[in-house]
């Protein structure tokens, strides 16, 4: 079948049997389950029959759809591409299916016509129980569809990471995570994915933040964010490949077509070189410092506070790990710093930006910084608008400056909000894999825990293992989904 036709049908079927299921539920939860009209005496018994007539055949749609549906597209596909073996094969799956959707059929049309009863209905008690099974009503295509898609896979996935799938499904216990924990490319992954968690997420909420504050006091505000924005509608494999051809190489004597290099062969060590690669670098690296510092401070200080503001305990060892992780981001960069002003550049060199360890992951992680920025900085930029404007001209008139507005004023008031952006960067940077993937594949020491857990199921052919890495990547996001519930309830209190 063509794939037009076959993206058409599903699209009708689709719609069509949505509509249909909303409009037949309601009519029968209305009409038929619980009526709210009096019926006469010649009404009775075949308003009991059509219940169960309803009912039997809703029954009978769902387990044609369940169990007949498949079989008939497959039979039909079949008859299209010439396969005979096919049709006899789904021919006889066939026979058998039908007489199970008749059985089921059969069992719902008896079993209402057993429990509907036949007197007169009570028209109060009706309406108060439609009231109730109504919501349910729209909300069961979604609870099965999140079913069917996330909870089975989330235990299929399970099942797979404690079985080996090359023994026939048999039960290994944690042999698969034992394996994984062995394999040094795992750690690789688990490190990487911790650096990625401390940059991403940190330089993003505050380059989103500081664009929010800084778009709202320009007259072209608007057109800047747009701008900004804009990167949120590039995938990520298309801002990898925009970003692999920055860091492109070429040899000494061609054009240089990546922009970096182009402008690495622009510095021979004079004072510009020392400028823009010691000075600058130095600046920033200070400045990152500093706001880990700042957000390390304002996660550890409820600490000292009371039990309460640090949200219990289990809450109070979150924001110390949070702290510590500042703690060794700060010592990192100061490091850094050090190194800068002791390191001996190749002037003259094109570099192979994407093979430098270590560096070669803050490479990547730019890419997604520059995505997330225009998200962080849309969210934040609502947040910053909705603070009341009495507190911030009381602050004037206190003789507060711009800088102790922003961050003793504007910041505390909006912290909910910066933490649900921060925690949602950092869900999308566990599951980080498009931007590896596209311009390293996890060599030269950037391997993530996505790419790692695509590697041992689709090329190593390793369920269990490869499962076991996306269980550990579910149990990283999970106290994060966590930490985001509690503040979305605090809010609401």
């Amino acid at each position: 079948m063509n794939p037009a036709l076959q993206g058409l049908l599903t699209i009708i079927i689709g719609v069509g049997g949505c509509v249909s299921y909303f409009y037949f539920s309601n009519m029968f939860l209305d009409k038929v389950l619980f009526p709210t009209r009096k019926f006469s005496e010649d009404q009775l018994r075949p308003h009991r029959l059509k219940t169960a007539i309803f009912v039997g055949a809703f029954v009978f749609a769902i387990a044609f759809a369940f169990l007949l549906l498949p079989l008939l597209v497959q039979w039909i596909s079949s008859i299209i591409k010439g396969d005979p073996l096919t049709e006899t094969i789904v021919a006889a799956f066939a026979l058998r299916r039908i007489v199970l959707v008749l059985i089921v059929g059969g069992l719902g049309f008896g079993l209402a016509y057993l429990l509907v009863g036949g007197g007169q209905p009570n028209i109060g008690r009706n309406i108060n129980r439609a009231e109730m099974i109504r919501p349910w009503l729209f909300v069961a295509p979604a609870v099965l569809a999140l079913s069917l898609y996330l909870a089975y896979p989330v235990f299929a996935t399970l099942w797979y990471s404690v079985t080996d799938r090359s023994k026939g499904d048999a039960f290994v216990g944690f042999a698969n995570y034992r394996q994984m924990f062995s394999e040094p490319k795992f750690w690789e992954a688990m490190s990487n994915n911790m650096l990625w968690l401390i940059v991403v997420p940190a330089a993003a909420t505050a380059f989103g933040l500081l664009a929010a504050q800084l778009t709202d006091r320009i007259r072209w505000g608007q057109i800047a964010k747009s701008l900004i924005f804009m990167p949120m509608a590039i995938s990520f494999v298309g801002a990898a490949v925009i970003f692999k051809l920055i860091y492109d190489t070429r040899p000494v004597d061609s054009n240089q077509i990546g922009v970096l290099n182009a402008v690495w062969l622009l510095f021979d060590g004079g004072v510009g070189s020392v400028v823009m690669l010691r000075i600058v670098p130095a600046l920033c690296l200070a400045g990152f410092a500093a706001i880990v510092g700042y957000v390390g401070y304002i996660f550890a200080r409820p600490i000292f506070a009371s039990e309460e503001n640090g949200g219990g305990w289990g809450f109070i060892a979150l924001r110390a790990l949070v702290a510590v992780g500042a703690v060794w981001l700060i010592w990192l960069s100061l490091g850094s710093i050090f190194g800068l002003f002791t390191a001996s550049f190749p002037y003259g060199e094109p570099q192979n930006w994407l093979t430098i360890p270590f560096w070669n992951s803050f490479l990547l992680m730019v890419v997604l910084i520059w995505i997330q920025t225009g998200f962080a900085m849309v969210i934040l930029s609502a947040a910053l608008r909705g603070i009341p404007e009495e507190t911030i001209e009381a602050a004037i008139i206190d003789g507060a400056n711009p800088l102790q507005i922003f961050f003793k004023i504007k910041v505390p008031q909006i912290m909910g909000t910066i933490v649900v952006v921060w925690t949602t960067i950092t869900i999308v940077v566990l599951k980080v894999f498009d931007i590896v993937f596209a311009m390293t594949n996890g060599q030269w020491e950037t391997q993530v825990l996505a790419n790692y857990m695509y590697d041992k199921l689709f090329r190593a052919n390793d369920w269990g293992v490869g499962s076991a890495a996306a269980m550990t990547i579910m149990l990283l996001v999970t106290p994060i989904l966590v930490w985001n519930v509690y503040n979305a309830r605090k809010e609401m209190r």
